[in-house]
This record gives C-alpha cells, sequence and structure tokens, in this order.
C-alpha cells in the first residue's frame, strides 16, 4: 500500500490545527466538492460561496475528512483560518522534501505550456510534480505545493499574476532553484499605472524566492530583458538566456511548420540540434529553447529532454489541432481559444501564415481583455499581421473586434458580430474543404463557443462525405 500524502496528524502539526475525530490519512486535496476523489481531503476555503456549506457533499462523494474553521463533526482536522492553513501546508510539504529541485515559471504568454512541457521532462527523469491546469494564484500555488509528495525528485510551479506583489509572497513559498520568464508584454497593464514596465517589475518578482545560488531563465529577444536580469542578479541570481540571437545559451536558428507538427533548429550552449515537437505555432520555437533549459538547471537529460519535447501534444485551445469533415472533404480547425493578447495573438497570426494549404486561411478572433486605455489601438493593430500573413477571410466578435473590423479591407472582412455565440454560425458557413480555420481570443471574451461550434460541424456533417 502506498504512502499516505498526508494523515490528519501531519497536517494538524504544520497547520496549527486540532485532530476531531481520530486520525486519518489522505491521499489528495481538493478545494472544490464537485472535484472531490475518494481519499481526499477538502478545504474549506471562503469565497463567493463559504466552502464550510459543500462539507457534506464532499464527504458523500468519498472524502476522508476535511479541513475547517468552524467546529463540526470529524473526521477533520479545526484550525483558525483555512487558508492560512492551506499555505502553511503548503511550506511543510515544501521543507519535508529538501531533495525536490523545483522550478517556477511564469510569463505573459505560454506560462502553462511551458510548464507542462517541462512537467512531461521531469516525469521521464524520476518522480515529478507540477501545477494541474491554470493554478498559478493566491489559492493554486500553495495547493500544489501541498499536494506534492514527500518523495518528489523534481518539481514545477506556474505562477501567475494580476497586479504588483503577488508574485513575491508565491515564490517565497516555492523557494525555486531555476526560475523562468517566458516573455513580457502588455497583458493585465490596465492594472499597472506605469505600464508594461511595471508589468515586466511584477514578473520579476519570481526571483525574491530563489534559492541561494538559483538561476533565472530569461527570454533575450524580450524588449524587458535589460530590466529583468537586473533584477535577477540583484536577487543573487546566475543568468541563461535564450532567443533567436548570437549569445543566447539556448538559440533558435530555424522552425520548419508542418501539418501538426514542426521541426526545430537550434544550438544549446553551441552544440547544433534537430528536433520535432508536435506543435505548430512559432512560439513554440522559443518555448522549447525555454523548456530545454529549465529541465537542463532541474538535472534532466539532453534525451530525456527532447523526448518529452517530442512527445508532448498542445493543451486544449492552446494550439490544438484537428480535422473536422464536412460534406466533400475536411477542414482543420486550430483552436487558440483559451487565451489571447498581442503578443500571443500576432505569433499565431503569424504561424497561420506560414501553413501551406490547399484551402483558405480564416480566422475567428473575439475581444483581448485587460489591455486598458490602449485596447482598441491593440486591436485595430492586428491588421498588419493578418495582411503580412496572407489570411483570407477575418471573422470578429465583441466590441474592441469592431476596432479591428473597421481597420480591415473589405477582401479580407469576413463576419462581425457583437458576440461570440453570434459570429460561430457565420464562420460554420463559410468554412469550406481544405480551409485552415484559426479560433482565438481572451478566455473571457469566449472564443471557446466559436472553436465548439465548428467542431461540432464534424458530428453534423461527417457522415456526408
Amino acid at each position: 500500500m502506498s504512502e499516505p500524502l498526508w494523515t490528519a496528524s501531519e497536517i494538524a502539526q504544520a497547520v496549527g490545527g486540532e485532530v476531531i475525530g481520530g486520525d486519518f490519512a489522505v491521499s489528495g486535496l481538493s478545494i472544490d466538492s464537485r472535484s472531490v476523489e475518494a481519499g481526499d481531503l477538502f478545504i474549506a476555503l471562503a469565497g463567493a460561496r463559504d466552502g464550510h456549506e459543500f462539507i457534506p457533499q464532499a464527504m458523500g462523494q468519498g472524502a476522508a475528512g476535511a479541513l475547517f474553521s468552524q467546529p463540526q463533526d470529524g473526521p477533520a482536522i479545526l484550525v483558525p483560518d483555512t487558508f492560512k492553513a492551506l499555505e502553511a501546508l503548503g511550506v511543510a510539504a515544501r521543507l519535508r522534501a529538501p531533495q525536490a529541485r523545483r522550478g517556477a515559471v511564469t510569463g505573459s504568454v505560454g506560462k502553462t505550456s511551458v510548464t507542462q512541457a517541462v512537467r512531461a521532462g521531469l516525469a521521464l527523469a524520476g518522480r515529478a510534480h507540477s501545477s494541474v491546469k491554470s493554478y498559478n494564484n493566491h489559492i493554486g500555488v500553495p495547493l500544489t505545493l501541498a499536494r506534492m509528495p514527500r518523495d518528489t525528485d523534481r518539481a514545477v510551479f506556474e505562477i501567475g499574476m494580476n497586479h504588483a506583489d503577488e508574485i513575491t509572497p508565491l515564490s517565497h513559498m516555492v523557494r525555486p532553484h531555476a526560475a523562468l520568464i517566458t516573455t513580457v508584454g502588455p497583458v493585465h497593464v490596465e492594472n499597472f499605472p506605469d505600464g508594461e514596465i511595471g508589468v515586466a517589475r511584477a514578473k520579476a518578482e519570481i526571483f525574491d524566492g530563489l534559492e541561494p545560488g538559483g538561476l533565472a531563465i530569461l527570454n533575450a529577444d524580450n524588449v524587458w530583458f535589460d530590466t529583468l536580469s537586473q533584477a535577477a542578479r540583484t536577487a543573487g541570481a546566475k543568468v541563461v538566456t535564450f532567443g533567436t540571437g548570437e549569445g543566447a545559451d539556448a538559440r533558435l536558428l530555424g522552425f520548419n511548420p508542418g501539418p501538426g507538427q514542426a521541426v526545430v533548429r537550434a544550438q544549446l550552449h553551441g552544440a547544433t540540434l534537430d528536433f520535432p515537437i508536435l506543435q505548430t505555432g512559432f512560439h513554440w520555437g522559443l518555448n522549447s529553447m525555454a523548456v530545454l533549459l529549465m529541465l537542463q538547471a532541474l538535472d534532466v537529460t539532453l534525451e530525456d529532454s527532447l523526448m518529452a519535447l517530442g512527445a508532448f501534444e498542445p493543451l486544449a485551445g492552446r494550439g490544438a489541432e484537428r480535422e473536422v469533415p464536412l460534406a466533400g472533404g475536411a477542414f482543420t480547425l486550430i483552436d487558440e481559444s483559451y487565451n489571447a493578447n498581442p503578443i500571443s495573438m500576432a505569433a499565431a497570426i503569424s504561424s497561420l501564415g506560414a501553413r501551406k494549404t490547399t484551402g483558405r486561411r480564416i480566422v475567428a478572433l473575439t475581444d483581448m481583455l485587460e489591455l486598458g486605455g490602449e485596447a482598441e489601438a491593440f486591436h485595430r493593430a492586428l491588421a498588419e499581421p493578418l495582411e503580412a500573413a496572407k489570411v483570407d477571410l477575418v471573422f470578429c466578435a465583441g466590441p474592441l473586434m469592431k476596432s479591428l473590423w473597421d481597420a480591415l479591407p473589405s477582401t479580407r472582412r469576413g463576419g462581425y458580430a457583437d458576440s461570440a455565440a453570434q459570429i460561430g454560425p457565420q464562420v460554420a458557413q463559410a468554412v469550406e474543404p481544405g480551409d485552415v480555420v484559426m479560433v482565438k481570443g481572451s478566455n473571457g471574451s469566449r472564443a471557446g463557443v466559436v472553436a465548439a461550434a465548428l467542431g461540432e460541424l464534424g458530428r453534423a456533417q461527417g457522415g456526408q462525405g
């Protein structure tokens, strides 16, 4: 029988709590009663609804016990504050696994995909642990730490932010041996009075918790590289770089995309490499360089690193491709609907332009959010990369995308609607066999609705062709 993740007495000791109803053991942790699995500890956090309301539901789904702050029947651990207890449990998990090499990833674009690609490499090298989904905030990071088994060899944590001073406490919790910033751009910029440099300084907070002698992995192509490298060195970090220019420790030399994959040419510390990946977006050239450096920092061999990159599939809503059957053939759907900002939007459009296709290149775009006063200008500016990529038809949804729609030549206009739900049918009506259709937008503007509608075409028409 495998060792439990925690016993109730261990938890109580770590968080200063009291065991109610006798000692018990848990195999996992959950903060959502809907996703509780047998053997979990259910942590009753305060939110829009008080988690204590859902303890009966969690126990009914097989939770082994609860962590709560309002006296009730056990099995449970009673604490004064469940959120502070979660933070303390995360720190205790780190302290009980001193052998674990830890990496942390942040950035304006690509942090979830890069984190999961790193996780794939760690899993080939030994007992690995990582964030799930986008568990990167003040709840997700301590929860991920607290879920780390005591025998973990290597772990990687995604750390995000919307405002200044959010990353520093999370970095101190994780205490990474290596910290990676994928890139910095105008994301969440509406929350920073000093604009993009404020975003850069907030991302640099990831170095605040670095272990002594830790490594900072930075994008040498990014406009804020000097700001970030100065912050890293001030924190005592050694800096290694990835980029396209001479002098980068991991240098991207070429990216050759094809259907469902690409071949990357690179130099890693001067040695030339060619390797395949299951990604087609140009941004995955630099992402791959970042992944290689992080895996190296966490003592993963180059052989395992390249094997992991070669098998890592696009995450849902982050470049996943599928062939959708129509009467007379099929079209290719590229689902980039999970999120969008000016950097990732331009990269995705450029990647689409590089695709060889017998049909048309079509995009369906929904609003990019949290861009502040420059939001309309950022949307309007997409007309240029769309022209450079020779995109045939552009469908726009949302009040901000109206700025792009107005900037497009009539020959490129596919359709405009106020919402994602309204634009979906327009795209579905226009698409033909052989087309390559990319859907991209912010999660909050519901780009996923458009991708789902196009995916459904295969069910509706798949039998006709």
